[in-house]
């Protein structure tokens, strides 16, 4: 039985509707109300004051039929865990792998997605990401207009099927991330407005601010991500977005967040782990709480991204235009942050902070070459491999999985995926449907894509055109791809100075007109041609190296020095 509890201090009476029969609520003070007991299976909803309009409960565990539609009482105990043996594993020497559960196979559900773990498990990342997984309008969608923050969303098998997956993860030795969103709501179905002041005036890029000044809602988020970690058995939450969250609290709500968890984390005895994506670039995030920072284990890195991509791929439009040379990698690579406190070309402003390489290790920033933003933030949804050549990816490969920080790869992107990854939205709403494909016009047209092939959002094309097709990774090109991907990851793993995270050891070579660089990786140095020809790329003074370990192309060591074919990276062990 489930003791039904809601804050609601906008309404006057409140009652619950179940099996045909509305039954009152009893005020209990400080805007909240308490009612019957319902059994597990029951479906209820809420009628507040005069209305006969029945509405879901605001932290609603399960919604089989939508956004508008009952809410049903979920037994959080009634599933059967199998992973009493999980310690769990924190990101210090992780690889992690994001994916949306919709599109990572064609069955587009967490049990269709469990049959590919073992891809994963092969492949040797240690924590899959999934995109959010709450519910929100509409069959297909991101997740990230989600409504209903403690209900899984049903076409995706709803919340045992949920608890299967992240088993079945545990089970293959893969920790789950979970991508979150606290900083606004869905455009369709939110009925929190309705109970009580869950959210306050003003506006972020994506909709109206959620009021984490207000004790209770504080709490309503405080309590989901706890939920998610706790009866889910979740290892790690990745924070949507935190620069969205306006919190002029004592105590920032991303820090009283931070407390919980580690709170949590003891008492359940594993790691559980807190990522947050910020564009700030403020170690803030990752500073400790009795250091006047937030506590969070980590968080996304864009810069070393931009620098990446900008280097493989020469764009230097938007907000890439700060990006592209040599001395940029090598700033990230040492600083993790260009932007830290430097004038930001694209912000037309100083922009970041920097921080404190002696305090603050590499693997607290998670880094990628692609990621669900960056690829289906593009017009169309282009992915690198279509942007580059083979050779140019596998050197992007290598740089990506040797730096000093936490690696994370886009689904597909192991065998050069050639499915395109476009934004995808199935609002039932004519006019909301609408509005996302114009809005997405204006945002692509801000920041210099070229918008005349762009997809309808709306159009199930979109959705289906990013369905992964794994069958490409029996084709040559493909598998080739997939090989070299897992032969780096093996190596990282194997090697203790390929996962090490300090950034005061860490230092960067290059010839910005020839187009070579060196990083310095303790007894190994990670050497990538990006020039139009062959070239002899002098390693270092004082040592000699011994052999190429790994090389994307034909390398060879000639003195102190290792000629690369171009477009090659290879990892030579010096002595």
């Amino acid at each position: 039985m489930t003791s039904l509890r809601v804050w609601a201090p906008s309404v006057r009476e409140l009652r619950v509707r179940a099996d045909g029969v509305d039954t009152p609520l009893d005020a209990v003070g400080d805007g909240w109300w308490s009612g019957p007991d319902l059994a597990a299976g029951t479906d209820y909803a809420f009628v507040l004051d005069g209305s006969d309009e029945a509405v879901p409960d605001p932290a609603s565990r399960w919604q089989p039929e939508g956004v508008h539609g009952p809410s049903r009482v979920y037994d959080q105990g009634g599933y059967e865990w199998r992973d009493a043996g999980w310690a769990g594993r924190d990101l210090t020497a992780a690889v992690v792998y994001e994916l949306h559960i919709g599109t990572f196979t064609e069955g587009g559900t967490f049990d269709s997605a469990v049959e590919r773990l073992d891809h994963l498990a092969r492949l040797g990342v240690t924590h899959v990401e999934t995109l959010p997984v709450n519910t929100v309008n509409g069959v297909w969608n991101w997740g990230y207009d989600g409504v209903g923050w403690y209900a899984v969303h049903e076409p995706l098998g709803g919340p045992d099927a949920f608890k299967r997956f992240v088993d079945a993860c545990h089970q293959r030795g893969l920790a789950v991330v979970l991508d979150v969103v606290y900083n606004h709501l869905g455009p369709s179905g939110n009925y929190l407005p309705r109970f009580g002041p869950y959210l306050k005036s003003g506006r972020n890029t994506w909709g109206d601010l959620v009021n984490v000044e207000e004790p209770a809602v504080r709490r309503f988020i405080v309590d989901n991500a706890l939920m998610w970690l706790r009866d889910f058995h979740v290892d790690a939450l990745r924070l949507d977005a935190v620069h969205a969250l306006h919190d002029d609290s004592p105590t920032h709500i991303l820090a009283e967040l931070g407390a919980a968890v580690d709170q949590l984390s003891s008492m359940v005895g594993r790691p559980l782990t807190l990522i947050a994506e910020s564009d700030l670039n403020d170690p803030v995030m990752i500073t400790p709480r009795d250091q006047g920072g937030y506590g969070l284990a980590a968080q996304w890195d864009d810069d070393v991204h931009h620098a990446l991509h900008s280097l493989l791929t020469g764009e230097t439009q938007g907000y890439y235009c700060d990006f592209g040379a040599l001395s940029v990698l090598a700033k990230t690579f040492t600083s993790a942050f260009l932007h830290d406190g430097t004038f930001s070309t694209f912000r037309g402003r100083e922009h970041g902070a920097p921080i404190d390489p002696t305090k603050v290790a590499g693997w607290q920033f998670v880094v990628c070459l692609q990621n669900h933003d960056q690829v289906g933030n593009r017009a169309v949804g282009d992915r690198l491999a279509e942007l580059v050549t083979p050779d140019v990816l596998r050197v992007g490969a290598v740089l990506l999985l040797t730096a000093p920080f936490t690696p994370m790869l886009w689904m597909g992107e192991e065998w050069a995926a050639s499915t395109r990854w476009p934004f995808f939205t199935s609002h039932p709403e004519p006019e909301l449907a609408e509005a996302t494909g114009k809005g997405r016009l204006a945002e692509f047209g801000d920041h210099g894509w070229d918008v005349s092939q762009m997809i309808d959002p709306q159009d199930p094309e979109a959705y289906r055109s990013a369905v992964l097709r794994w069958g490409e990774t029996a084709d040559p090109g493909h598998a080739e791809m997939l090989e070299f991907y897992r032969s780096v990851i093996a190596l990282r793993g194997a090697e203790p100075d390929l996962h090490a995270t300090d950034l005061t050891k860490v230092r960067v070579d290059f010839d910005e007109a020839a187009r070579w660089l060196v990083v310095h990786r303790g007894s190994l140095r990670v050497v990538a041609n990006l020039g139009a020809g062959e070239q002899r790329v002098p390693i270092d003074r004082d040592v000699v190296p011994t052999a190429v370990v790994l090389a994307s192309g034909p390398a060879a060591i000639d003195g102190n020095a290792v000629t690369l074919a171009p477009s090659t990276a290879a990892i030579v062990r010096v002595g």
